[in-house]
């Protein structure tokens, strides 16, 4: 028992710290940007009041969008958001902390949005007949 109370606090320590970084990398633009895609699941009144990232996040996880084990709707939000970064620091936490790899990730609860699926294809590295090859730009003359 004792084990896994040490195992859930080094999670909680991992999340907290997860929280914070992303966080620091959210201005106030950013989180209007943020509260505005998912208008449909904070009333407005409640998304005025919330000034803050960590507000946010609050607001989140008291209305059983986020937890430490429950990432896919802030991974969602920061997809359609257009924050490729945000996204891979979450898809980071969630294969090294949560050790919820690609093959684990149909059995979880990412496959509630389907949007999820498309994660797959960012933690993955292409391969070499993926990669798309530029020609390099003309030369001035």
């Amino acid at each position: 028992m004792m084990a896994l109370h040490k195992v859930f606090y080094l999670t909680m320590a991992e999340y907290s710290s997860l929280l914070s970084d992303l966080s620091e990398n959210i201005t106030n633009e950013d989180l209007e940007q943020l509260k505005s895609a998912c208008k449909e699941d904070i009333p407005e009144d409640q998304s005025n009041n919330i000034t803050s990232s960590k507000e946010w996040f609050s607001y989140l996880e008291k209305n059983d969008k986020l937890a430490q084990d429950n990432l896919s709707y802030i991974e969602h939000i920061f997809e359609i958001s257009r924050r490729p970064d945000l996204l891979t620091r979450v898809i980071e936490y969630r294969t090294t902390v949560l050790k919820i790899s690609e093959d684990d990730e149909i059995d979880t609860k990412l496959t509630r949005i389907p949007s999820a699926k498309k994660y797959k294809d960012i933690i993955r590295q292409p391969s070499e007949d993926e990669i798309i090859k530029l020609a390099p730009p003309p030369k001035k003359v």
